[in-house]
């Protein structure tokens, strides 16, 4: 069970490798573009938290994020409040992979140490 867990993991860790050297063919000698691309690889396969407008949060895997600023989250689990006030539970449901637009999101958190977050913004 591990094993195909693992395989599935290089699996998808070449296919967001050969994605992210497709989109960097094609920005061409454009370092700029060269530079974010860096900075989403950093990403790839971190837990992250996505907040949209509605109040809704999202924890999963990143997985992907595509020019106009789109998520892709992979093994992705909701989290709600039940109800308007602050103090109440949180509902949560499985969802898989979701894809969150960008004008939806409301702010995004990357689980990782501080040492690695000042990593990801020196680039």
């Amino acid at each position: 069970m591990k094993n195909s867990y693992r395989f599935k993991c290089m699996v998808m860790e070449l296919e967001a490798e050969k994605t992210l050297i497709q989109a960097e063919s094609l920005d061409g000698p454009n370092s700029n573009s060269s530079d974010l691309v860096a900075r989403v690889r950093k990403l790839l396969f971190r837990r992250m938290l996505v907040g949209i407008r509605d109040g809704r949060f999202f924890l999963g895997t990143f997985h992907c994020m595509d020019k106009q600023g789109n998520i892709i989250l992979q093994d992705a689990v909701e989290y709600r409040s039940t109800r308007r006030s602050s103090t109440s539970p949180m509902e949560q449901r499985c969802l898989g992979l979701i894809l969150i637009p960008s004008s939806c999101r409301s702010s995004c958190h990357v689980g990782c140490s501080i040492e690695e977050q000042l990593s990801l913004l020196k680039l």
